[in-house]
């Protein structure tokens, strides 16, 4: 299994850039492929040729409409089961004493 941290945003559109993410995260969703959207960025699980395809279809969706698209990303490959999205942070919070979210 594969956890992959990335963003995707257009450069050269101006400040706000939300219509381009959830352009992006309209994607994510669609693939079928577990999920958290944060304020920096998107982490999707699954295997290999899916995360990385799906970051190349989201790149695609945006340079559609824009000259440049910048993209990060961050991939922690790890074999063993599904569930570590929010398996490693349950984790840490066991360690803190504090109950794994909800």
């Amino acid at each position: 299994m594969v956890l992959l941290e990335f963003s995707v945003a257009p450069v050269g559109v101006g400040d706000s850039m939300s219509s381009y993410v959830a352009r992006a995260v309209d994607l994510v969703a669609a693939s079928g492929l577990d999920y958290e959207l944060h304020s920096m960025g998107t982490i999707v699980e699954g295997e290999l040729p899916q995360v990385l395809e799906l970051m190349r279809q989201c790149i695609e969706a945006l340079a559609v409409d824009c000259q440049r698209v910048s993209c990060t990303a961050k991939l922690d490959y790890r074999q063993g089961p599904a569930g570590q999205l929010r398996g490693k942070v349950d984790r840490v919070r066991q360690q803190l004493n504090r109950l794994p979210s909800a």
